[in-house]
């Protein structure tokens, strides 16, 4: 049982918990470590560490402050107060409410934790604080190390003009462009047309995607410089902009280096992020298939010059845009711990959070760079809680109902900071974790992460599984042909989930069907003459129909033990499984072939809802008297979205373009959603008047909310 008590500041009063030490599985490191801790007992680091974040990234850099033995101070806000790394932390403290500006990113009220706590260094982990020069210095003032790059570097390389001047100082590619702050609307299409389109604005404190827009033309730099300055103010607190000629069709591809206070570095192989939807990474893998040794070693080479051109210190990541023939530009450094730098970890046996804690307390490298190895290929997958069929993922919100990670298969590893009944809220990313998978071999390391995706149970959000597996096992990806574009070329229509193949229709429905009499035979075991079945449950064989889409199949179906034998339009399809019906998971041998399908919801209309493949089905299994009864059913009428706006995703409502009266084009903004720190655009889909305004600026808004209804044009105003 926790400890509770106030700790006094002269500025606030901070909510302090003990913990006991945390025994739950969540955010498990690995079962079978890919890296290892490997301080010496005699080395001295630190006492006590804050760490500055939240959710699986301060889960992270807990684990191995454990190993280390050293205790640690987690910070949380009011809505995190039962969060998983406030209960794996040692000590936590509130520092605010809900909104980051009032907690994560408020320096006052982490540093008033810092003194309350007397913690000795800062780790900030990736985003809010990590690469803010100020929080380093204020830190330093209070005689606490920050576990980090010095100020200079996180200067230099945090303003993306500076970067790529220094950059070019240290004999790194870079990619053609504009150096300077561009100021207006006006600048900005006479730059983009002076380098050449397209071009690249984007944020110059930006990162992870947020502040960046591709433009192709003069009215796209314009809607681009607008929204790109919106995003980076919201997300940075700077809204400078910079213009660079995009690579069209490249490969994102970005070099890991360590370096310590003695002026030694070392790059620790590379990492593939070319799968991205919004300029944000969607599946890494390390190494890349693409690079050869000579392009290796020329990338980090150049990555260690940069780092020791601003004197680094700690871990830190240099991106590059590689285009076909293996010409590679420098794009920026991130002067922190990666999102996916767990691959690293995988392929090179370091841990890559030690080496920041005793690089920070001014001990030397513990590696030279031959002894680097690339050992194996491991592959990390984003899960979010996001839904994939709508631009590739846009937020969703709501509570884990139900919450199992795969970490019992062996080289699978789980970074999280979220468990069974946390709420995904929409003031924070929405990642749910990052799913690690290891292997001697690429082609052993995909077959890992495709089982891990399939036995991965999320419930009560909608979460982007269908896509992560989908990416994994298309043909393009495990040839390793990608680049950036892959996803817009691969589904130039959005993302629309698996789609069947005839064998796999019949594969679904016969899994269905089966699924559909075991629950019939044990609802008749446990009720007896209680309950009149809709099937006969006396015999072993059963006639039932099938719908699957608009497309109702005949079914046969013979029990015979643990296996059904289904003829789905005549075509044999064998089942069989353990059918534990108490279990999300249904692990099932169909035509000798295993499958991992999960049951996501079932109800006595015979409606079954499975997840096959990564995509999640809806099915109907009727007797054929019920089929038959059922086509006099009347069809619900969809709702005509053409003359309504609904908001596609929970956010807040930064900006309402039209009023009752206006008359809109197609293709015309009438309103503009922001979803974690992203700004999104909402537009008309054909000319209409704007007949009422349900929205207005500041307001937070959930997915389907009515934000705008819309009449034809040449309707008379009441």
């Amino acid at each position: 049982m926790a400890t509770r008590s106030f700790i006094s500041s002269p500025s606030r009063r901070l909510f302090f918990v003990k913990h006991s030490p945390f025994q739950s599985g969540h955010c498990a490191i690995l079962r079978k470590a890919q890296y290892s801790t490997v301080s010496s007992p005699n080395e001295k680091t630190f006492d006590k560490i804050l760490i500055a974040n939240r959710g699986e990234i301060a889960c992270r850099v807990i684990k191995t402050c454990k190993k280390m033995g050293i205790r640690t101070v987690a910070v949380h806000s009011d809505v995190d107060s039962t969060a998983v790394h406030v209960k794996m932390a040692d000590e936590a403290v509130c520092v605010g409410l809900a909104p980051t500006s009032q907690s994560y990113l408020n320096m006052d009220a982490i540093l008033d934790a810092v003194r309350a706590t007397k913690a000795q260094a800062v780790h900030p982990g990736y985003g809010f604080l990590s690469e803010n020069k100020e929080f380093a210095k204020r830190l330093a003032n209070e005689g606490v190390t920050f576990i980090g790059p010095d100020t200079h570097a996180i200067q230099a390389m945090g303003d993306k003009i500076e970067s790529k001047l220094i950059a070019k100082a240290a004999k790194v590619n870079t990619i053609p462009g504009f150096d300077g702050v561009v100021k207006t609307v006006e600048e900005a299409v006479k730059i983009a047309q002076n380098v050449g389109y397209p071009v690249m604005i984007k944020a110059s404190a930006g990162g992870g995607g947020k502040g960046m827009r591709i433009s192709w033309n003069d009215e796209e730099t314009r809607d681009g410089f607008r929204f790109s300055s919106l995003e980076a103010a919201s997300s940075f607190g700077d809204d400078r902009l910079l213009i660079e000629k995009y690579i069209d069709n490249p490969r994102h591809i970005e070099i890991q280096v360590l370096a310590d206070k003695h002026g030694n570095a070392l790059w620790l192989n590379e990492r593939e992020c070319s799968i991205q939807r919004r300029n944000q990474k969607v599946v890494e893998e390390a190494p890349s298939t693409f690079l050869d040794a000579v392009t290796r070693r020329a990338m980090g080479e150049q990555a260690v010059q940069l780092a020791k051109e601003v004197h680094y210190s700690s871990a830190g990541t240099v991106e590059f845009l590689i285009d076909s023939k293996k010409n590679f530009y420098f794009l920026e450094m991130n002067t922190r711990l990666q999102v996916e730098h767990p691959i690293t970890e995988c392929i090179t046996g370091i841990d890559l959070v030690e080496q920041m804690i005793r690089v920070a307390k001014g001990y030397q490298l513990q590696h030279k760079q031959e002894d680097i190895p690339i050992n194996g290929w491991a592959f990390e997958s984003r899960v979010y809680a996001e839904d994939p069929f709508k631009s590739f993922g846009l937020p969703s919100i709501g509570r884990l109902s139900q919450y199992k990670e795969p970490v019992k298969l062996n080289n699978v590893r789980v970074d999280s900071g979220i468990q069974e009944g946390s709420d995904i809220s929409i003031y924070y990313d929405p990642m749910i974790s990052k799913l690690i998978t290891y292997g001697a071999t690429r082609a052993e390391a995909l077959a890992k992460m495709e089982d891990a995706l399939d036995n991965y149970v999320i419930r009560g959000v909608t979460h982007n599984i269908p896509l992560l597996r989908e990416i994994i096992t298309h043909p393009r990806f495990i040839s390793g042909d990608i680049s950036t574009n892959f996803l817009p070329e691969v589904y130039p229509d959005g993302f629309k989930g698996h789609q069947l193949q005839v064998e796999e229709q019949q594969e679904l429905i016969a899994s269905a069907a089966a699924l559909y009499i075991t629950a019939q035979l044990l609802s008749q075991k446990v009720l007896g003459n209680l309950r009149v079945p809709s099937i006969p449950v006396e015999c072993t064989c059963w006639e039932l129909c099938a719908q699957l889409g608009d497309r109702w199949h005949d079914l046969e179906v013979n029990k015979s033990g643990d296996i059904y034998t289904v003829q789905v339009d005549g075509v044999r399809v064998d089942v069989q499984g353990q059918w534990n019906l108490a279990s999300p998971l249904l692990p099932l041998t169909i035509n000798g072939i295993h499958r991992m399908l999960q049951c996501l919801s079932r109800d006595a209309s015979g409606q079954i809802v499975l997840q096959y493949l990564g995509t999640s089905f809806t099915l109907r299994i009727l007797s054929k008297l019920a089929a038959e009864l059922n086509s006099y059913m009347p069809e619900k009428v969809p709702e005509d979205t053409s003359s309504i706006l609904r908001s596609p995703m929970p956010g807040t409502v930064v900006a309402v373009s039209v009023k009752p009266g206006d008359t809109v084009a197609e293709g015309q903004e009438i309103c503009v959603i922001e979803a974690m720190k992203m700004q999104n655009s909402m537009t008309a889909v054909k000319p209409a008047k704007v007949k009422s305004v349900h929205c207005k600026p500041g307001e937070t808004v959930g997915e389907g909310d009515l934000l705008v209804e819309l009449e034809d044009p040449s309707s008379k105003s009441n």
